[in-house]
């Protein structure tokens, strides 16, 4: 019987995979880390490990569905979040087996990524995951804050309800003033952004590349913490050393 992905769906992998294409970065550094030779193509937008030499499929929206059929993979992995259903849809209707994570807290990117690496992998549970599940196990909230966590500008982008990404926050001491929106990534006037209560504003590296001089000037009377989107984002490796790095930002956010 296939084992089924996050989302229900029987994924026919075989007993032994041997090559396996990524179109989400956080999935594909988890991979390569886990078991090196065995990514055999990723997105443009796939920049971790550092070097990844891997043929290329462009986007995360917009995958190249001819060229990734073409790699001959043995299981293609995605995101309900990340990938287009469309694209998924049209991959499986082609014969290429796709197995989907569903990812909204650090519990379930631990669980999923295990069962991920496990079932559509068909390898050993890498050491870091449980490295990993160890810290996170071990955080201590620090200062209790409200935030914004802006994602984009121009128009500008806020983190809504039931993320990941709030998840992170939240376990270190952040609560997020739109956790309640009824959209997960609500456009937000700014004016609207700096009357919302938050005592701090969370200024990731990406999607948006928010810098020190681009980004805080538009929350005076804020704290900001400027902080790796990899680290607030991204589920794989990173989640080992996610809780010190963010909270060493969150430590030492400032008025701009």
């Amino acid at each position: 019987m296939s084992p089924l992905d996050d989302t229900g769906h029987p994924v026919p992998v075989p007993d032994r995979v041997r090559r396996v294409v990524s179109i989400v970065p956080s999935l594909t550094e988890t991979v390569a880390v886990s078991a090196p030779g065995l990514l055999a193509g990723a997105t443009d937008w796939c920049t971790r490990p550092e070097g990844l030499d891997v043929p290329r499929v462009r986007g995360t929206k917009n995958p190249d569905l001819e060229r990734i059929a073409e790699l001959r993979p043995d299981v293609v992995l995605g995101n309900t979040e990340e990938n287009r259903p469309a694209d998924i849809e049209a991959l499986r209707a082609a014969g290429v087996p796709v197995w989907m994570t569903e990812i909204r807290t650090v519990g379930e990117a631990l669980a999923s990524l295990r069962r991920m690496l496990a079932e559509a992998c068909r390898i050993p549970v890498p050491g870091w995951l449980d490295e990993a599940a160890r810290v996170w196990q071990d955080v201590t909230p620090g200062r209790r804050r409200a935030a914004v966590i802006p994602i984009w500008r121009r128009p500008w982008m806020v983190v809504g309800r039931d993320t990941f990404t709030g998840d992170v926050l939240s376990r270190l001491g952040v609560s997020n003033v739109y956790a309640g929106h009824p959209e997960r990534y609500p456009k937000i006037p700014l004016g609207e952004l700096n009357a919302a209560g938050a005592d701090l504003a969370v200024l990731p590296d990406e999607p948006y590349r928010f810098t020190k001089d681009d980004g805080p000037e538009a929350f005076p009377g804020l704290d900001v913490a400027l902080v790796s989107g990899r680290h607030l984002t991204w589920y794989g490796p990173s989640l080992v050393e996610a809780p010190a790095a963010l909270s060493r930002r969150l430590d030492a956010a400032r008025a701009y």
